[in-house]
């Protein structure tokens, strides 16, 4: 099983949204709402609904709006969708600043819990308060603040580990293609029963992006040559000395897409993400830099879907 992790911003959301007819089988959303305005979040919870998706809604987000007091906008906002709707797990985050008192607010808030484990210290400690409660169906370990040391005490439910496989740099300063992950066919060595990574945004938070001196296109591929290992590749405009003409910059990455993805022996999935890259390319129109996010969210999650199935 496949687990992206989003956070709750308005392209995330509009990406859930739309490829919520892709979630049905293998794929297992995690969402971090993390703006005050829940009208982006209500519209992905009943899509998903709407295609019987199983996801995994965070309770006390860590980043955003909502990180200081989020129960009274999702008790009036969200609760009442989910009141008739059983597939889907309410999500703790445990971390460094988490207390017994809070865990045990959080994991009885709901009989479906999934515990987000990011940086908590004391494992042997936690797995013994976390025995008493019977509605923890599984655990999700962000690799960067899980070691496997902390990892082993939590052997009991599903297991899930979330990798970042999205460097963050300036985007002048992406290199052609990286490693991205090989979690999708390791993650059972690593003794888990599914995985997940942050797609192609990674796992640092921030309310908005600068601007924009260079602009990138990011595709995740899956090279058959080198044992279904994933790669990404970062397309990125010609020009980055200044921010003006962020149409034009997108035009140049687009038409650099638009070559290696017309090669005969690309290694890249033709998404329907990336027909719809095809296509601007071809009407030549600029579709906003959060537009060309979410389509490359969207290919992320067709590529792991196509590569499960």
């Amino acid at each position: 099983m496949y687990y992206p992790y989003f956070r709750g911003k308005q392209y995330e959301l509009i990406a859930i949204r739309e490829n919520a007819c892709r979630m049905v089988e293998n794929i297992i959303p995690i969402i971090e709402p993390v703006k005050r305005s829940l009208s982006g979040l209500k519209k992905a919870i009943e899509a998903m609904i709407e295609h019987n998706v199983r996801f995994i809604l965070i309770a006390n987000p860590r980043c955003g709006d909502l990180c200081d007091d989020p129960s009274p906008a999702i008790d009036q906002e969200i609760k009442p969708i989910l009141d008739n709707y059983a597939n889907w797990s309410l999500g703790c985050i445990i971390d460094e600043r988490s207390t017994f008192d809070e865990i045990k607010k959080n994991v009885t808030l709901h009989n479906d819990v999934s515990i987000i484990h990011n940086g908590y210290p004391q494992g042997s400690a936690l797995v013994d308060q976390l025995k008493k409660y019977r509605g923890i169906s599984a655990h999700v370990f962000i690799e960067d603040t899980c070691s496997r040391l902390y990892r082993r005490h939590f052997v009991s439910k599903q297991r899930i580990l979330i990798r970042n496989g999205f460097i963050q740099r300036t985007n002048r300063n992406h290199p052609e293609v990286e490693h991205f992950s090989d979690l999708h066919i390791t993650y059972p060595d690593e003794g888990m029963n599914g995985f997940g990574d942050f797609l192609i945004v990674g796992s640092e938070y921030s309310e908005a992006g600068g601007p924009a001196y260079a602009v990138a296109i990011h595709l995740t591929f899956i090279d058959h040559s080198e044992d279904d290992d994933m790669f990404i590749k970062h397309y990125v405009s010609d020009r980055s000395a200044t921010p003006t003409d962020p149409a034009g910059k997108f035009a140049e990455a687009l038409s650099k897409l638009v070559v290696d993805v017309n090669k005969r022996k690309s290694p890249m999935f033709h998404s329907d993400a990336i027909k719809e890259y095809l296509r601007l390319h071809e009407i030549g129109h600029y579709p906003g830099l959060g537009f060309v996010k979410k389509l490359s969210m969207q290919h992320h999650i067709e590529l792991v879907a196509n590569f499960l199935e």
